[in-house]
């Protein structure tokens, strides 16, 4: 049995996906993540503290989270007509205390992250255990970057296991080899992020360079692991036919101990762009229209088909 003592900080558990994986899924959101990917969609994942997220549309100004937090994060101003204004101030950390969240009557406030203990994690996982058998699903971890509290998601993933739950990861990749190794033995799936083939075009879109990156997806395919490589379709960013060949080529090249299951390419959305607002924060690709059309798709597709591997277009 794992130690109840150990935690780790998850923002998020969510049942019956049917996307991460085969089957209905159970997900298992860590929070913090290494990258900054401009078209991030859980924008509440990258850092790895507490925070508040408000949706400003059910706030009535009330200002009775003022009195009740102790990190004094809420605050009251006075507009330009002369009304008193709820805000958050960012510059404070927050504690999770999550008091303000219980005293909010209007339900406009959410806490994000909870420290757990693996038996905690385990307790939900398991409330589902006949839907992993009925449909051959299990549980997939992300986030945020699971490798990022990676000795927590381990010793979890072990315990799915011991209770034969079929097991998945979704990782950017950006970690030591020593830490992703760890994986291996427990991952039955894994579902790697390749943003961009170029190093340089990689630092620009998510801050840091792919080496360590395509390292890693080597050393997993050579340790035999099973993998499904997900590229995300970002419209002038990493969608010419050049840069996804080069991709695919360098897949093909490399998938020779391990079981390639797919390739994954997955057109931008938006959906996660109200987060940001949530949080203050300004999403990075407001102004430009990058979503696809069904034909531009198909293009895409029927190009991606020459190459005789497991490719598939997966729209969320």
């Amino acid at each position: 049995m794992i130690p109840a003592k150990k935690t780790a900080r998850i923002f998020n558990i969510q049942k019956y996906s049917i996307y991460d994986g085969d089957g209905i899924r159970t997900l298992v959101f860590f929070k913090g993540c290494p990258l900054r990917c401009k078209w991030c969609s859980n924008p509440e994942s990258v850092e790895s503290g507490f925070q508040v997220m408000k949706q400003q549309n059910l706030c009535d100004d009330c200002g009775i989270c003022t009195e009740v937090c102790p990190k004094n994060i809420h605050k009251m101003r006075t507009t330009m007509d002369d009304k008193q204004e709820h805000y958050i101030d960012r510059k404070i950390s927050c504690s999770g205390c999550r008091i303000c969240e219980e005293k909010c009557p209007k339900n406009a406030l959410t806490v994000m992250g909870q420290d757990m203990t693996v038996p905690e994690v385990m307790e939900v996982i398991l409330q589902d255990m006949l839907f992993y058998m009925s449909s051959n699903g299990g549980v997939t971890l992300g986030g945020g970057e699971v490798t990022y509290q990676g000795d927590f998601a381990v010793e979890l993933l072990a315990e799915c296991k011991e209770n034969g739950i079929h097991t998945a990861i979704e990782t950017c990749g950006y970690t030591k080899w020593e830490m992703m190794k760890k994986f291996v033995d427990v991952t039955d799936l894994f579902l790697f992020d390749v943003k961009h083939f170029d190093p340089e075009k990689h630092r620009e879109l998510v801050g840091a360079r792919n080496d360590r990156i395509m390292a890693n997806l080597e050393q997993l395919f050579q340790a035999g692991a099973t993998i499904s490589v997900r590229m995300p379709l970002i419209k002038g960013l990493n969608d010419s036919l050049e840069t996804l060949k080069a991709t695919i080529l360098y897949i093909k090249e490399i998938q020779t101990n391990g079981q390639l299951k797919s390739i994954d390419i997955l057109p931008y959305h938006k959906l996660g762009v109200a987060k940001y607002e949530q949080l203050d924060q300004t999403y990075p690709l407001k102004d430009i229209d990058m979503s696809y059309t069904d034909d531009e798709l198909e293009k895409i597709r029927d190009y991606l088909s020459q190459f005789e591997l497991p490719v598939r277009v997966v729209k969320h």
